[in-house]
């Protein structure tokens, strides 16, 4: 068992902000001898292989009013199951995983010095940033990811959650109790017609041009890890199905580039809402508009050098949750 304190780390807010599919809420139940958050299935063999289950531990006499969510957590072929409550975090699993998913979570990162540097005349990201202060940007695998935002597009996230789910469960490897995600020799066994029926749309076509170029290694997986996140970019931009967003997406939460600031339809409305009355209008109405987004972004967030991804997820998760501040 290994346990720590963290700050600014919450289950819900990260499940929330649209960076990751495979994280489900699960039932909890609590020691009440120990005072230790312990999931229900905690003795049918979850502990066992690669899977790990994370708690966060309070006194016991405050222990079940303290439990605030419970989570089981997919990456590639690994498996963790997480309790909150409150600060310190016990996670039970082998030594060997534990530094996966202290990768994972960016346990190391101190996300206190990203919030105290926000500005302090930006009422709404401020706001947004104390709404999602336990938002953390995972550090996921590259593959699903580039997989999982080709699927994302024009979609709603419980139907993304559904679709990556058919791929596993009809590409993936059987693990104890749940489908790994498939490796690209796996994906690419489907036909074009096969990803169609799975309800894929025009999506289909794509995740079948990227499995073919991943496996021919005209798309190099480890190529783009070693890039730089200009390069990462300009790369994915190169590949049928991927564009600026999709490409942002990948670099943010696929290869940590933490500076990758994705615009999708919600951050475009925050953008236009929140920040285009703060410069002059004649200056947005001389860009098209396909640029003014862009130009917004490129104001605002360049004082975030190197993590305005970090004001991009709080942005994101405010949003959705319903937040809003007028001016």
């Amino acid at each position: 068992m290994i346990e720590k304190e963290i700050k600014n780390f919450d289950l819900r807010q990260i499940a929330g902000s649209g960076q990751c599919f495979r994280m489900t809420e699960i039932p909890a139940a609590i020691d009440a001898e120990s005072g230790t958050g312990l999931t229900a299935k905690q003795d049918d063999g979850l502990l066992s292989g690669r899977s790990c289950t994370c708690s966060e531990a309070q006194p016991k006499a405050s222990a079940a009013a303290e439990t605030t969510a419970a989570y089981r957590i997919i990456s590639g072929s690994r498996m963790a199951e997480a309790v909150q409550r409150g600060r310190r975090v016990l996670f039970r699993c082998g030594e060997d995983e534990f530094p996966y998913w202290e990768e994972y979570f960016d346990l190391k990162t101190d996300y206190g010095v990203y919030i105290a540097s926000i500005d302090e005349k930006d009422s709404y990201l401020r706001a947004a940033a104390e709404a999602g202060s336990g938002i953390r940007i995972l550090k996921q695998d590259l593959w699903e990811m580039i997989i999982t935002f080709v699927i994302s597009q024009q979609k709603a996230i419980p139907n993304i959650r559904a679709l990556v789910e058919a791929l596993c469960r009809n590409y993936g490897t059987r693990m104890e109790d749940f489908y790994a995600f498939p490796a690209p020799g796996q994906l690419n066994g489907a036909t074009l017609e096969e990803l169609q029926a799975l309800k894929l749309g025009y999506r289909a076509k794509y995740i079948k041009r990227i499995c073919e170029d991943v496996c021919s290694g005209t798309l190099d997986l480890e190529l783009l890890r070693q890039m730089d996140y200009t390069a990462a970019m300009a790369y994915l931009k190169g590949f049928y199905g991927i564009g600026e967003k999709v490409a942002n997406c990948v670099c943010l939460f696929g290869l940590h580039h933490v500076e990758a600031f994705p615009v999708d339809t919600w951050i475009r409305k925050i953008l236009i809402r929140e920040y285009a009355c703060r410069c002059q209008k004649s200056t947005l109405e001389r860009l098209p508009q396909t640029r003014r987004c862009e130009y917004l972004v490129r104001r605002y967030f360049a004082r975030y050098k190197g993590y305005a991804g970090v004001m991009q997820q709080y942005m994101f998760y405010y949003e959705r949750m319903g937040g809003t501040v007028t001016h």
